[in-house]
């Protein structure tokens, strides 16, 4: 496998990118250029701990984990079971919460983010906020009085399986790793279960390791009614609901088809300036 490849963006951006982690950084404020140093010298090496540990990762049984990612992932899984959840569905999201507390170590940035395609951690100094696009051509805004200062969006179609039918699902949390296994987990709600327009196939099927193993994943969705739309969504919105009340997520966007479901933090942008 190939070394990291740094890559200078516009917009003062940075590319980083490593087997299948491809993130996108950007900072603000005093340090920018330490930060941006010190995200590299921490990026360079989260794959190889990532690696070490797989076969736990991969295991959907609580194990204990040694590197720090691999303890974010598996700190942010742990809220979610008795149900069927590997610490695999926060690896995007502990990998841009593990960058960006680099990127912000001994340095006083005003705003700054990671983007691990499309799982955010967001770093935000008092009287700030940042704008992120969400499916649809939506956008969310997080504010610095918010506590929540990860997004991440998980569906039919994106970089992993799904065992729902959802065309994406947004979540808004603490942290980018809880909010990558909570959009794991909603969207694998928003379902309609033995529905003969839905086609499903063992994930090991598909991808010979996937932490999915023998788990039904969709892989087509034929037409619905606008009923049974309705019907998916409201099982998604119910698990997003109870979520929120145990103080895991702050907020979610459904989206299915036409439709889209929103609860809790979710301010509509106005800047047209966003991630």
């Amino acid at each position: 496998m190939n070394g990291p490849q740094i890559t200078q963006l516009s917009s003062n951006r940075l590319h980083l990118h490593h087997g299948p982690i491809d993130l996108v950084l950007w900072a603000e404020g005093q340090g920018a250029t330490q930060a941006y140093h010190q995200a590299i010298c921490r990026f360079e090496h989260v794959l190889e701990e990532l690696v070490t540990e797989l076969p736990a990762l991969r295991n959907p049984a609580a194990e204990v984990l040694q590197g720090p990612v691999a303890q974010a992932m598996a700190g942010a899984v742990a809220a979610f079971r008795p149900a069927f959840i590997t610490p695999m569905a926060a690896v995007a999201g502990a990998v841009a919460d593990a960058v960006l507390a680099a990127m912000c170590s001994g340095t006083q940035l005003i705003r700054a983010y990671v983007n691990n395609g499309g799982d955010i951690a967001v770093h935000l100094a008092a009287n700030q906020s940042l704008t992120a696009a969400m499916a649809g051509g939506s956008k969310l805004v997080l504010h610095h009085n918010h506590s929540a200062r990860g997004i991440a969006t998980s569906g039919r179609g994106g970089r992993s399986f799904s065992r729902g039918i959802a065309d994406a699902v947004t979540v808004v949390a603490r942290t980018a790793a809880m909010a990558d296994a909570a959009a794991t987990m909603i969207a694998n709600a928003v379902d309609l279960p033995a529905h003969p327009a839905i086609a499903r196939r063992p994930a090991r099927d598909l991808q010979a390791d996937s932490d999915l193993r023998d788990i039904l994943v969709t892989t087509g969705v034929g037409m619905l009614t606008q009923a049974e739309v309705s019907q998916a969504l409201s099982a998604g919105e119910t698990a997003a609901r109870a979520y929120a009340a145990q103080g895991l997520i702050a907020g979610a966007a459904l989206f299915l088809h036409s439709e889209t479901r929103t609860l809790g933090t979710l301010s509509l942008a106005k800047d047209p300036d966003y991630v």
